[in-house]
């Protein structure tokens, strides 16, 4: 060993700094589905905004691969039954759910439903992708369950009155929207080394319209085009953020991370829709709201650091 060998443990290190960045830009994105999609409750449905924002993403996708990436559209059997079949159906259960959840709870009960996601993640890694699941992870997701439950208690859904949803139906759209992400995040770790970021979002997408539009078609909430170029403009803008910009982030953390503490780093995302909720639609949290918020957010970061912290000694 020579002198010049000690810095290369940093170089090695230099992937994982990327992908935790890379999960951190992908929360702070999704941050700001909250907001506009509240924005968008007077012009048009719950449903059909997230039905018409993935419709967006993904013909943006089909545009762009038959200009320039053909090889977008050839993909063997058990990418279409994997990712455009089974990621498809999370990609519709998160979107439908999670507008019930916004319209219902408020952006921070809706963020802080979904954060309970990383604890999930963190189980469903180590039985299917025998990633550890340490000490520290169980107790801290106790701190994130009861940080939960005071920030849906604790807040107010100003803004979010027009969808006409009430309280349970923002608990359990929050609850379903954090179930279908964690699996996102763990087929997303599987599946990008394979077949690629933007293949893989391009089947999910793909799969999520044709899945929600035959569930909202049958269950009689058939999806209404934008009513107004306002309404296009909110949809462009959710489009653009959490659909496309969100998911190649986040696509790009997971090549580079675990499951895990790419979940626990996108945590972010409640911390920039409560302060775009407050600042926007006068949406509040009491005390108790916000100390909740405090846990979800602390408990996950913490999580995340210890994570980092060990990665770093077993380099």
């Amino acid at each position: 060993m020579t002198a010049a060998d000690p810095p290369a443990p940093s170089i090695s290190r230099a992937p994982r700094l990327a992908g935790y960045l890379f999960a951190l830009a992908a929360g702070a994105t999704w941050g700001t589905t909250g907001p506009l999609s509240t924005g968008l409750y007077r012009l048009m449905p719950a449903t059909s905004i997230g039905f018409w924002r993935v419709l967006m993403g993904t013909v943006c996708l089909a545009l762009w691969g038959l200009g320039f990436r053909r090889e977008l559209f050839r993909v063997d059997a058990r990418g279409w039954l994997l990712v455009g079949v089974g990621g498809g159906f999370l990609v519709a259960l998160f979107e439908i759910a999670y507008q019930f959840a916004i319209a219902g709870a408020g952006v921070a009960g809706a963020a802080a439903m979904l954060y309970t996601a990383p604890v999930l993640v963190a189980v469903l890694a180590r039985v299917l992708l025998q990633e550890a699941l340490t000490t520290t992870r169980v107790l801290l997701a106790l701190l994130v369950m009861v940080g939960v439950a005071l920030t849906v208690t604790g807040g107010s859904n100003a803004g979010a009155e027009a969808a006409r949803l009430g309280i349970g139906a923002g608990i359990a759209g929050g609850l379903l929207s954090a179930l279908s992400y964690a699996s996102t995040t763990l087929l997303a770790r599987f599946a990008v080394p394979r077949y690629g970021a933007v293949r893989v979002l391009f089947l999910e997408a793909l799969g999520g319209i044709l899945v929600m539009g035959f569930v909202l078609t049958v269950s009689g909430r058939t999806p209404t085009p934008p009513p107004s170029a306002a309404a296009w403009r909110g949809l462009a803008g959710l489009t653009a953020g959490s659909v496309l910009a969100a998911n190649f982030l986040f696509f790009a953390a997971v090549q580079r991370i675990e499951a895990a503490p790419a979940a626990v780093a996108a945590t972010i995302e409640p911390v920039v829709g409560t302060l775009l909720a407050l600042l926007l639609f006068s949406q509040q949290l009491s005390a108790l709201g916000w100390l909740g918020l405090l846990m979800v957010v602390g408990g996950v970061a913490t999580g995340y650091l210890m994570e980092a912290k060990g990665e770093n000694h077993r380099c």
